[in-house]
């Protein structure tokens, strides 16, 4: 392993996903050109580790531009091209990591173990030749004289390409503390600021909460996001109730929508549609044909054939109506209550659990000052970037990681062929 001051032709800040594919492509496209991979942690790919519940949901199935936000879905599209979860699914295959699918196209490691992910990621740097320095936090990076000086608490270190694969602000117990936006700007990127994203929901304890009833419970809703008095984002799938408020994937999903329209100081509501296949007029239609075919039973029964059991008693509950009374029983203003109730369910978000519970962070350098056919800057040559550092996150389900390895993929192939 080099000293700290000797060269190299290609420096890669930060060993996570984005960074060890970049490794790997860039000495399998060239090996003469040398490659130093610098990561603050003594042991590197913390967060590939905790990940998917520590059995790291490798890509999707299906990954299209579609599963992205941020910056502009045709340069996102462009990066996916360039290596799609299909090649993903090769790669690891040939590192013997084999992937097996699950419910909604997640893709994962046969063994279910993240450690075995990380493990082949760090095999095959190795096998190219990539010289991995742990414990080597870079803490300072210019421009200068056609390269780049990086100091670390080793020394100083020279390149000529330098890329930054430093991840967002999520998890920053795994190393990712943002850092990277600071050697971006510094170099002349714009970032557009940054919020957690697929994080969970910390919800008021208002007088109509339910979320301490019904902690643990999960089931199917619709979220819509409301900004301006409008619906701006409407997302279905599981919600988990916690003590704190929300969880679950369509929660994680829909953090990041509320948390950039109140970045941008944006008014920014949230409601539940506990019948997402409903509407106000068709379950108003549903709920008087089954009280006129079925008006004995309890209005608590009819609602617990919607929703579980618990929700609907808690429903009910808040809402004042007695949840044993039959169907025949039940007053027009109640039961309109109750449609609202569970077409529209008021979400009072007061904030997220933060980057410390996020699984990815929305914001970073915009794509626009980044050729997406390298991933090269375009306003400082000879500096990458890829993975989180960028305008870019994915929903839940593998779409982040596919990121990383489209974006190392594209930045590795670059590096590697072009002169030096």
């Amino acid at each position: 392993m080099n000293q700290a001051g000797d060269p190299a032709d290609i420096a890669i800040v930060g060993a996570g996903a984005a960074g060890l594919a970049t490794a790997i492509f860039a000495r399998r496209a060239n090996p003469d050109r040398s490659v130093l991979l610098l990561d603050g942690a003594r042991t590197p790919g913390a967060k590939i580790l905790v990940s998917g519940g520590s059995r790291c949901n490798v890509t999707n199935r299906v990954v299209s531009d579609t599963d992205f936000w941020g910056g502009r879905r045709s340069l996102i599209k462009r990066v996916l091209r360039a290596f799609t979860a299909d090649d993903t699914v090769r790669f690891f295959r040939d590192l013997n990591v084999p992937l097996h699918e699950e419910a909604d196209g997640k893709l994962f490691p046969d063994t279910n173990k993240a450690r075995d992910v990380l493990n082949a990621l760090l095999r095959a740097a190795d096998e190219a030749g990539v010289r991995l320095r742990a414990n080597h936090r870079v803490v300072g990076l210019a421009a200068v004289d056609g390269g780049f000086q990086l100091a670390t608490a080793h020394g100083d270190l020279r390149c000529r390409r330098v890329v930054l694969a430093t991840g967002g602000q999520s998890l920053p117990r795994s190393g990712s503390d943002g850092l990277g936006f600071t050697f971006a700007a510094a170099l002349g990127h714009t970032i557009v600021p940054t919020t957690p994203a697929l994080a969970p929901l910390v919800l008021e304890e208002s007088s109509d909460a339910i979320h301490r009833t019904l902690a643990g419970v999960s089931h199917d809703v619709e979220l819509s996001v409301w900004v301006d008095g409008r619906i701006a984002t409407r997302l279905r799938g599981s919600l988990l109730w916690t003590h704190f408020g929300i969880s679950g994937p369509v929660a994680l999903n829909a953090s990041r929508h509320w948390l950039r329209a109140v970045i941008e100081k944006r008014k920014s509501t949230m409601t539940a549609n506990f019948c997402p296949a409903e509407t106000f007029e068709t379950l108003e239609q549903r709920w008087m044909e089954t009280a006129s075919t079925r008006p004995r039973s309890s209005i608590v029964s009819a609602v617990a054939a919607m929703v579980p059991a618990s929700a609907a008693a808690a429903l009910l509950e808040r809402l004042g109506i007695d949840a044993s009374s039959p169907l025949a029983h039940m007053t027009r203003n109640d039961r309109r209550a109750l449609i609202r109730a569970l077409v529209e369910w008021p979400l009072r978000v007061k904030d997220s659990r933060g980057y410390s519970f996020a699984e990815a962070t929305a914001g970073g350098v915009t794509l626009d000052e980044v050729d997406m056919a390298t991933m090269e800057s375009r306003v400082c040559r000879g500096l990458f970037l890829v993975g989180e550092v960028l305008d870019v996150d994915g929903r839940i389900g593998g779409f982040n990681f596919q990121w990383a390895w489209s974006t190392g993929y594209v930045a590795g192939r670059a590096l590697g062929g072009r002169s030096a």
